[in-house]
Order: C-alpha cells, then sequence, then structure tokens
C-alpha cells in the first residue's frame, strides 16, 4: 500500500507532477465558472489565510503585462519579482502544513495513551468512541488533503496563465532554478513522510481494535500479516485522497493510462445525470467490445510472417509485402475518423458496420490466391482497415462504463491488444497447412484470411444477439462527476454541528467579486464545445503535445519497422521458414505485458514519467543502432538482441508517452468527434503507413541495402524526437 506519499517525490517538480495529473479532476469545471470563484467556495474558513492567494497573483500577472506594454518592466525584474512571490506564497502553505501535521500527530499520540489502556482492559463501548476518534482524525486529515489539493491548482493555473499571458517559459525557470535547491520549501516538505506516518497509525490503530472488538484479547499485526487488515470506511476515502497527490503507480494504473482513453471531464449541472449507474453497465457488451480489440489485432498481425511469400506467390516482389501490410493501416487512417464521429450516435451499429467489413476484406484477401489478382489482395486489406473500430473501443470504455471499473477496463483494452499481437503470428505458424476445400486453396497463404473471416462471422453472430447499445444522449456525450471521474466516494468533513457535508461546499462573498472573477476567468461558451475539425484541433496542440505525437508517430514507426521487415530480413540473412518468423513474432508480442508489470509496479514508482520518457527513447536509439549491418557476417544474435531492444523499449516508450499525453492535451480534446484519442491514432497510423511504404521502396533497391535503408528514416525520427523531448522536458508536467 503506497500510504507514504511523499517519499517517492523527488523535488520541487514532482510537485507540479503532482499538480497536472493526479489533481487533473474536473479542470473544465474550474474553467467554467470561473477558478478564482470556485477557489473561494470551496476553501476551508477557518484556514482561509493560508491559501495560495490566487487573486493576488492573478493580479500581478496583469499588471507586468500593463508594465511590459509600456516598457516600466523588463523581464529579468518581472521574472525575479513573481517568483518572489510565489516562493512566499508556497512558504505560507508549507508551513501551515507542517503545523497542522503537528497538530494530528499530538492528538494520535493522546489517542495512543488511551488506546494502550483499552488494551489492557477492552471494553466494546470504549472501542467505539475511540474508534470514532480515530475517525475524527481521519476526517481532518482528509481536510488536509484538500487543502493541498486546491492550493496545488491555483499554483499550477497561475504559472500557465502566466506563461500564457506575457509570452514567457516561465514555468522552465521557475523549475530550473528550485528543482534541486536543498532549502526548497517544497523540496523540503515533499520527501517528508508526515502524512504517509499518521496514515499508517490509523491503519493499524484501527485494525487493532477492530480485532479487538472481535477478539477479546487476540491480537493480529498488520505487520506481522500484511495481508490482514481492516478497512474502515474512513482509510478508503484517505487511500483514494491519498493516491491522487501521490507518484504512484501500479501495473493496473499504467495500463489503463496507455489505453489513453479520453474521459469527460466537463461536470453536468444536476446530479440525477452526473454517475453512470452501475444497473445501465452491461459486462456483456463491454467483452464484446474488448473481444473486437483482440480479434483486430489478431487480424492486423497474422499475415506479417507470410506477406512476403504471398506476394512472390502472386508475382510481385517480396518487398511488396510492404505495401500489403501497410494498405491496412492507410484504410485506417479514414476510418478512424468516420468510426469516431459515428461512435457519437451509437456503439452497436458501427461494430456491426466494421465487422461485415472485415468478413469481407478477409474473405478477399483469400481468394486473392486462388484469383491471381495482387489487386484482390490489396482490396481485401483495405477493407480490413477500413473496418477499424479501435475509434469505438476506446469511446466505449471511456463513456459506458462506470469509474470504478474504467481503470479495470482500459487495462483490458491494453491487454487484449497485447494478446492478439501475440496470439496473430502464433496462429500463422499453427496455418502451416496445404489442401483443398471446394477447389478453393487452404495453405500459409490464405487460411489466415479465411480463419479470420470466420472469426469475423462467429464475432458478428455474438454481437447481434448479446451486445446491449447504451441508451444515452450522445449530442451532449456522457458526463460523469467529480465523483464518478476520480472512482471513489465524495470526501466529506465534520464541520462544528456535527453534521456532515461535501467539501466543495458553497460560502457566501460579495456580488463585486463574484463579478470580477467572472469577468475576467468565465470563458466563452464556444470554448467549450468539442472540437468540430482537424484544423481546430491542430491549433489547440501545445509545443508539448506536438512533441508527445512526434514521439508516439517515432515509436509506432520504430516497431513496425521491426515487424513488417522480419520475414524479408531473417529470411535474406538467416534463412528463417515461416514458422520461425511467426514463433520470433509471437515471442515479441508475449513481451507486452511482462513488460508493463515491470514498469507498471516498479520502474514508474522510481522515476518520474519524463525521465522514463527520455531513457526509453534513448534505449530505442540504441536498439536501431545495434540493427544495422556493420560487419559481415549478421549474426542472429544480433539481430535478435537489437529488435528486442527496440521493441520492449518502445513499449515502456509507448506507455509513459500516452499517459504524458492525457496530461498535456487540453480538456477540449477530451469529447467530440476529433478528440485526443483520435489524433493519436491517426499519429501512429501515419508512421505505420510510411514505415510500410518505407520497406517497399527500400526492397527496390534489392534485399541487402535493405535493412539499413529502413533503419536510417527510423534512427532520424529517434533522434530528432529526443532533441524535441529535451526542448519541452520542463513542460512535461
Amino acid at each position: 500500500m503506497h500510504f507514504v506519499v511523499y517519499v517517492h517525490f523527488h523535488g520541487l517538480w514532482n510537485f507540479a507532477n503532482y499538480f497536472n495529473v493526479h489533481l487533473s479532476f474536473d479542470f473544465s469545471f474550474w474553467k467554467m465558472v470561473g477558478f478564482g470563484k470556485k477557489l473561494r467556495e470551496s476553501q476551508i474558513q477557518e484556514w482561509k489565510g493560508y491559501y495560495f492567494n490566487y487573486k493576488l497573483m492573478k493580479k500581478k500577472v496583469k499588471r507586468y503585462l500593463e508594465q511590459m506594454e509600456v516598457g516600466a518592466q523588463n523581464r529579468h525584474n518581472v521574472l525575479r519579482d513573481f517568483s518572489v512571490l510565489l516562493d512566499t506564497q508556497i512558504e505560507k502553505i508549507v508551513l501551515f502544513l507542517l503545523e497542522q501535521q503537528g497538530v494530528l500527530a499530538h492528538r494520535l499520540y493522546d489517542l495512543a495513551q488511551e488506546h494502550h489502556s483499552l488494551l489492557q482492559q477492552p471494553n466494546n463501548s470504549n472501542i467505539s468512541e475511540l474508534q470514532e476518534a480515530y475517525r475524527e482524525v481521519g476526517r481532518d486529515l482528509l481536510r488536509l488533503l484538500h487543502f493541498l489539493e486546491m492550493n496545488a491548482i491555483g499554483l499550477r493555473k497561475i504559472l500557465k496563465k502566466f506563461d500564457k499571458r506575457l509570452g514567457y517559459k516561465f514555468t522552465d525557470y521557475y523549475v530550473k532554478t528550485r528543482a534541486n535547491h536543498p532549502y526548497s520549501q517544497l523540496r523540503q516538505v515533499f520527501r517528508h513522510v508526515g502524512i504517509g506516518a499518521v496514515v499508517g497509525v490509523l491503519s493499524h490503530s484501527f485494525a487493532d481494535l477492530h480485532d479487538l472488538q472481535l477478539c477479546q484479547g487476540s491480537y493480529i499485526s498488520i505487520y506481522d500479516q500484511p495481508s490482514y487488515t481492516h478497512q474502515d470506511p474512513i482509510l478508503e476515502s484517505i487511500k483514494l485522497a491519498v493516491d491522487r497527490l501521490s507518484n504512484s503507480t501500479s501495473f493496473l494504473q499504467f495500463l489503463g493510462r496507455r489505453a489513453f482513453i479520453v474521459q469527460n471531464e466537463q461536470l453536468p449541472s444536476s446530479p440525477e445525470n452526473q454517475i453512470i449507474m452501475d444497473d445501465q453497465f452491461h459486462f456483456m457488451s463491454l467483452l464484446l467490445n474488448l473481444a473486437n480489440t483482440f480479434l483486430y489485432m489478431v487480424n492486423t498481425y497474422i499475415i506479417v510472417p507470410t506477406a512476403d511469400n504471398y506476394s512472390l506467390n502472386l508475382g510481385a516482389a517480396a518487398s511488396v509485402c510492404g505495401v500489403v501490410i501497410g494498405s491496412m493501416a492507410v484504410a485506417q487512417v479514414f476510418s478512424s475518423v468516420y468510426f469516431s464521429a459515428w461512435s457519437n450516435r451509437s456503439y452497436l451499429r458501427p461494430l456491426i458496420f466494421s465487422s461485415i467489413v472485415l468478413l469481407i476484406g478477409n474473405t478477399l484477401y483469400a481468394l486473392a490466391y486462388d484469383l491471381n489478382s495482387l489487386p484482390v489482395l490489396l482490396i481485401g486489406r483495405l477493407f480490413c482497415g477500413l473496418g477499424s473500430a479501435r475509434a469505438v473501443n476506446r469511446r466505449y470504455i471511456s463513456d459506458c462504463v462506470p469509474s470504478k471499473l474504467r481503470m479495470q477496463a482500459s487495462a483490458g483494452f491494453v491487454s487484449a491488444s497485447a494478446l492478439g499481437m501475440a496470439c496473430g503470428p502464433a496462429l500463422a505458424w499453427l496455418l502451416q497447412k496445404d489442401f483443398r476445400i471446394f477447389n478453393l486453396t487452404m495453405n500459409q497463404d490464405t487460411l489466415p484470411g479465411w480463419v479470420m473471416a470466420l472469426a469475423w462471422l462467429m464475432y458478428l453472430l455474438w454481437l447481434w444477439i448479446c451486445f446491449k447499445d447504451p441508451s444515452n444522449n450522445k449530442n451532449e456525450g456522457i458526463l460523469v462527476s467529480y465523483q464518478s471521474n476520480n472512482a471513489g466516494p465524495e470526501i466529506h468533513v465534520a464541520v462544528e454541528d456535527e453534521q456532515t457535508q461535501p467539501l466543495l461546499m458553497n460560502t457566501a462573498e460579495s456580488k463585486q467579486q463574484e463579478n470580477e472573477d467572472d469577468e475576467e476567468e468565465n470563458p466563452d461558451k464556444e470554448t467549450q464545445k468539442p472540437i468540430t475539425s482537424i484544423v481546430a484541433a491542430y491549433k489547440l496542440l501545445t509545443p508539448s503535445v506536438k512533441v508527445q505525437l512526434y514521439v508516439y508517430f517515432m515509436l509506432k514507426y520504430a516497431m513496425e519497422i521491426v515487424l513488417a521487415e522480419s520475414s524479408l530480413v531473417t529470411e535474406y540473412y538467416f534463412i528463417w521458414s515461416t514458422s520461425n518468423v511467426a514463433i520470433f513474432l509471437a515471442c515479441l508480442g508475449l513481451t507486452v505485458l511482462p513488460v508493463n508489470i515491470v514498469v507498471g509496479n516498479y520502474i514508474s514508482n522510481i522515476f518520474e514519467e519524463r525521465q522514463v520518457l527520455l531513457g526509453s527513447e534513448i534505449m530505442v536509439c540504441i536498439g536501431l543502432v545495434l540493427s544495422f549491418q556493420a560487419v559481415i557476417p549478421y549474426s542472429v544474435p544480433q539481430y535478435v538482441g537489437s529488435a528486442l531492444i527496440t521493441f520492449v523499449s518502445a513499449e515502456v516508450l509507448e506507455g509513459v508517452n500516452l499517459s504524458l499525453l492525457s496530461r498535456v492535451m487540453s480538456s477540449r480534446l477530451s469529447r467530440g468527434t476529433f478528440n485526443g484519442g483520435l489524433l493519436s491514432t491517426e499519429a501512429g497510423t501515419l508512421a505505420r503507413v510510411i514505415a510500410d511504404g518505407t520497406i517497399t521502396i527500400a526492397g527496390y533497391f534489392g534485399q541487402s541495402q535493405l535493412l539499413n535503408t529502413t533503419l536510417l528514416p527510423a534512427l532520424f525520427f529517434c533522434i530528432s524526437s529526443i532533441l524535441a523531448t529535451c526542448y519541452t522536458y520542463n513542460s512535461l508536467y
């Protein structure tokens, strides 16, 4: 359990890292109503003087802008003065945080004395009273965590506002000067384990009291038996709040982020329409959605080991396999757009259409052998690409799965994709047969098409019978509340009259103050509408987003080069059979889940995601360099080792890259047809198209030049992406 929150925070910008992702709940909500106003409404009134003074800082930014326009201030003075103001605000927050931690520690010390006495003479009524006292400490800890959340958002927003209004990269400057300073206030407090210690005391105290109440004397320690734990509801609430503040992760969360399921962040007006009710969730429909993902990935990779041989049998060059493989990606560039738009109105109909198109496409692919027609082969693969419903798969999970299951569903999406990637080549290995049925040839070239056509026919029948299209208003989109987005219960705090109220409570403010915030902060309603064109979406892309999309393009290009040309390279250099190639590709695909387990459970707990991103890019670069044929003979260990390094590093890079994309991308790209998921899909698909085209073109220079010729562009893209990442490194928070 990652209750010790701050041990994993390495310096100032890990706090900023926490601002951006772990506190990203419903940012569009704050934008819609004015952040300054909502900050005042959500403040804990007795702590009012210790909050980040967002209003003051906002006025300072406006004043700096006016002074800069008339030449009354220069850049150096502005950066220095604003830095001092920020330092003062942060110091105020930090000192108050330490003070409150001390108060909680003192209360727990007093309760510990009572706890010790109670262990000597157990009494059920006294146990209940002591449990309630611990719960009161827990509620106050929730108040403190909420205090941190509000201040974190305030600091993050003012940094963005400063950069936007004055046109400076002040965030970069602030990070560079404070990230590793030993006396940084944020560095000091976020290396502290105070809150983790409080949670630890509460955890074992509740477990002790629960055991004492049940067993009257039997003692089970959570330290001696970590699997034994009694989770009081207040601990569950604290854990959820701590998880948002911590930099820890898990395999499930890592897989979920890797799916890049873009969720709507806008809050609805009425509570009745806010939460996706559990009884509206249809598990079989989710299972069918994941089955579609799995089958499509199998369909993509099942032909890779045999595409070169199929091309030769139809009278084309072996390198035409690049066009055969890539034609599916070409069609997917267009299909992603119309499926994304179609999913605004329905899920069942696009999935049915996808299955029918894929059934036709695979049948044409199989028939091309007997028809001796390369055009039919390519048309079949184009049809397969036109049936790509991955945009619908992602959208269904985002819109129709309850928040408490959304992370598991997202992880299932990634796992289904990885399993399909491995099963495709493995299935090709099993289909090394040669026979005829009704004058139709069944061999290693055609069987992948026939098998997939049969699989899609069976899936279509299953889909028609069992899928339940959710009834919702797609024009509005399914909106989820703060509660459902964070997959946890609403946080409540105790107040003076012992009633329980939500932390996001309303407080009376002067009309003049509200109007001032409304004028300065409420965005135009147009800015809250979904994006309706690719041009409008592109205008919202910041340099950080563009770089991350380019990184995604690079890694998909590198992976496609490794996978698509494997049959050509291994046959030329090592005289591998189709079975050997299939086994090799299946083994590469099987590395996906183990690698994600290591990254999700260990690496991402130790390093920042931007550090993992840069390190993975460097490893991809090393893998590509090692892949070049620099010496003769070109050996199997060199090829297999370099391909493994490149592929595994690209897999790690993909997960971190999509996670960072979800942070830095505009909230307007979280809904509508032209959403962030579509942009990333298009970037990756375009990379595959270019990579497959490169293989085909390079083949005309001879197979002896194929390997190095295709690796050169990949190396160029990789080096340039590393440089671009370094350029935007400090903005990846």
